[in-house]
């Protein structure tokens, strides 16, 4: 959930990331328009995919790394309203879950797909969940990675994963909980050491999602993190302050759902893996070496894991 954890920030420089889209778009959704990016062939005899960025709050452009597999099918990334690209009305009445969820079927009409795979991370997990449960027939598969599927839980994981951290962090966390000093800095250190161990591991740099990142007209997103989730990793006092998607896992079509998450993951494997095991015929991967951005810390890995479930699900409906 962290606000901005899959930004580009690490990413193996071989892979051929497309920057540029082949075809974009601002679609018309409840409460304003959003921004559509599509790299590949829609009309491919192999469904597209779609894959939802985190947040809330986030944007598309950690997530190029997927358009690696635009030469097998197309892939398609967008931003959610108040968020990178799209408009940002800052309107309290769109921050619902459902609303959020609805986009999808927008795009999909937008676009003219007829069937494809829908995944998403940490935030976009949690739509995942959300859009699986629904069984729409156009889902040909489902990859939940790294998800927010309860408040309650996710919690639970930070503070286990808190209590890991050195002494002095953890008591420094917890007294920027209660009462943040007059030097805010000593608390973004502390929640750096947080980030850097559970959120994103890796300390390579990619110049090129740089300088796109940099030539984005907007960065929203800040507003509504905040408003959804909270002022930090560790206070959910907004909308989603109370979560509670774990009804969902048994409305979800089993063998065609993929939980993902990072060996050291904040949504950590033992959480990850018993929210699979209650999805009867779903399949679990750990993504060793990986924290939460996992196409950060580990996209080569990632991407094959990732291209092998879609084909597994290409000719099958």
């Amino acid at each position: 959930m962290a606000f901005g954890a899959l930004a580009p920030r690490a990413v193996a420089q071989s892979l051929p990331i497309r920057l540029e889209p082949d075809k974009e778009l601002m679609v018309p959704v409840e409460g304003g328009r959003i921004y559509v990016r599509v790299n590949g062939d829609l009309t491919s005899r192999r469904p597209p995919l779609i894959y939802m960025h985190g947040g809330p709050g986030g944007n598309h452009i950690g997530l190029l790394p997927l358009t690696a597999l635009a030469d097998d099918r197309a892939v398609i990334l967008y931003d959610q309203l108040d968020s990178g690209r799209s408009d940002a009305p800052e309107d309290p009445a769109n921050w619902r879950v459902p609303r959020f969820v609805d986009e999808l079927d927008r795009i999909r009409e937008a676009l003219g797909v007829e069937r494809w795979h829908v995944g998403g991370g940490s935030w976009g997990g949690t739509l995942a969940l959300e859009y699986g449960a629904r069984r729409p027939r156009a889902l040909q598969s489902l990859i939940v990675q790294s998800p927010l599927v309860s408040t309650r839980s996710w919690m639970a994981d930070a503070a286990r994963l808190r209590r890991q951290l050195p002494a002095e962090t953890r008591d420094t966390l917890t007294a920027c909980d209660a009462a943040p000093p007059p030097d805010a800095t000593v608390c973004d250190a502390a929640t750096k050491a947080y980030y850097d161990a559970y959120v994103r591991r890796s300390t390579v740099r990619s110049p090129l999602l740089a300088d796109y990142a940099g030539r984005q007209p907007r960065q929203a997103g800040r507003v509504v993190y905040e408003q959804m989730w909270g002022k930090s990793e560790f206070s959910a006092s907004g909308v989603l302050a109370d979560y509670n998607g774990e009804p969902l896992l048994k409305k979800l079509n089993g063998p065609r759902t993929l939980f993902v998450c990072g060996e050291y993951d904040e949504a950590t494997p033992a959480t990850v893996a018993g929210f699979a095991r209650r999805v009867p015929g779903s399949t679990f991967r750990e993504v060793k070496g990986s924290a939460h951005a996992i196409l950060a810390d580990r996209p080569a890995a990632f991407l094959e894991l990732i291209s092998t479930w879609c084909s597994r699900f290409d000719r099958s409906v």
